[in-house]
C-alpha cells in the first residue's frame, strides 16, 4: 500500500511512519518542519521518502498526483492549545483549511481512506467519566474546536466523495521523540528535568490524573486502522488513571534521582481527572495498549539519555 503521512517528522507521526514501513508499505512523509510543531528531519525513517512542504500549499496537489497514495495518515496539525488560543486564525488555517487541501487532493488522486489524528480535546471538560465515544463533544479551545470540525468534514467527504476515514481521538500520548520544550506532555518535560538534575514543578496537589498511552501502541493502532474502523471515531487511551505524583515517583525510580519539587497553584482551566473507556476500540479494532506506564517511561528515559549524549558529543 502507498501511504502519505502528513506530519510524519513529528513525535507521533514519525512512529506511525515507522510502523507502516514495518508492515511492508511504501511511505511518503510530508512535513513543514515548523519550529513550534515538533517536526524534526532526523525523525523521518530512513526508508521513507520525504518532502518538506506545508499542507496548506498548492504544491500538495502535485505531490499527491505524483505519489498516487492509497491512504493518507493525517497527523500534520497546529497542536498547541496555547498558540491556538492566542492565534485562532492560524489554528483554523492549518487544522481546517490544511485538512481540506489534503482531503480535496486525496479525492483527486484516487485515495480510498484517511486516518485522522483527532484529540480528546474535542470533549472539553466532560461532566462524567470515563470518556467514551458517546460523551458530548464540547471543546473549550480553538484546537479542540478545529479537531471536532475536522471530524465533520471527514463525514462529509465520505458521504459526498466515498473517501473513507477512521478518526482516532488520542489521549495523553508519550514516548521517545516527544519534544520536552514548549507545550509538551508532562512526562517528556519531567524526564528532561530529571536528566539535567533540575527541580520539578508540580501544580495543584499532584493528584490530578490523566490517561497516558505509549506512542508505539498508538502507532500499532494506526496500522490496524489501515483495514478496520471504516467511518468511525474512537477514543484512544489505556483506561487507567495516573496522577502527576505517580509519574514523579516512577521517574525517581527510573533515573535514581529524587528531583526537588516546587509546588504551584492549580492552573486556570486544569481538569481534575481524565480517563477513557476503550471498549469500542478494543472490540472494533482488535487493539489494546501493550505497554504499561513504567515500561514506557523507562524506554522514554533511555531515548532521552541517548539524545542527550549525542548532543553532548
Amino acid at each position: 500500500m502507498r501511504i502519505i503521512v502528513t506530519g510524519g517528522a513529528g513525535f507521533i507521526g514519525s512512529h506511525v511512519a515507522d510502523a507502516f514501513l514495518g508492515a511492508g508499505h511504501d511511505v511518503l512523509v510530508i512535513d513543514s518542519l515548523w519550529e513550534h510543531g515538533g517536526g524534526r528531519r532526523i525523525n523521518v525513517p530512513d526508508r521513507a521518502s520525504f518532502i518538506h512542504s506545508d499542507i496548506r500549499d498548492e504544491n500538495i496537489a502535485r505531490i499527491f498526483q505524483d505519489f498516487k497514495p492509497d491512504l493518507i495518515s493525517h497527523h500534520a496539525a497546529q497542536h498547541s492549545v496555547t498558540i491556538g488560543a492566542r492565534d485562532p486564525v492560524l489554528d483554523a488555517q492549518v487544522n481546517v483549511v490544511g485538512l481540506l487541501n489534503v482531503l480535496e487532493n486525496a479525492v483527486k488522486a484516487g485515495a480510498r481512506k484517511v486516518i485522522f489524528a483527532s484529540s480528546g480535546a474535542t470533549y472539553g471538560n466532560p461532566e462524567r467519566l470515563p470518556i467514551n465515544e458517546q460523551t458530548p463533544q464540547r471543546p473549550v479551545s480553538p484546537y479542540g474546536i478545529t479537531k471536532m470540525v475536522a471530524e465533520h468534514y471527514l463525514r462529509f467527504y465520505r458521504l459526498e466523495h466515498g473517501l473513507d476515514f477512521t478518526a482516532l481521538r488520542y489521549g495523553n500520548v508519550y514516548g521517545p521523540r516527544q519534544d520536552p520544550n514548549g507545550e509538551a506532555g508532562v512526562i517528556a518535560i519531567f524526564i528532561a528535568r530529571f536528566l539535567n538534575k533540575e527541580e520539578i514543578r508540580i501544580d495543584w496537589d499532584g493528584e490530578q490524573t490523566r490517561d497516558y498511552v505509549y506512542v508505539k501502541d498508538v502507532a500499532a493502532l494506526n496500522v490496524a486502522a489501515l483495514q478496520r474502523g471504516s467511518g468511525s471515531c474512537f477514543v484512544v487511551g489505556t483506561g487507567k488513571r495516573t496522577s502527576v505524583n505517580e509519574i514523579y515517583r516512577a521517574l525517581c525510580a527510573a533515573t535514581s534521582f529524587e528531583a526537588p519539587v516546587v509546588r504551584a497553584e492549580k492552573r486556570a482551566g486544569d481538569v481534575r481527572d481524565a480517563v477513557f473507556d476503550i471498549a469500542l476500540v478494543r472490540s472494533e479494532m482488535g487493539w489494546g495498549p501493550q505497554t504499561d506506564l513504567r515500561s514506557g517511561m523507562a524506554e522514554t528515559v533511555e531515548y532521552f539519555k541517548r539524545a542527550q549524549a549525542l548532543a553532548g558529543s
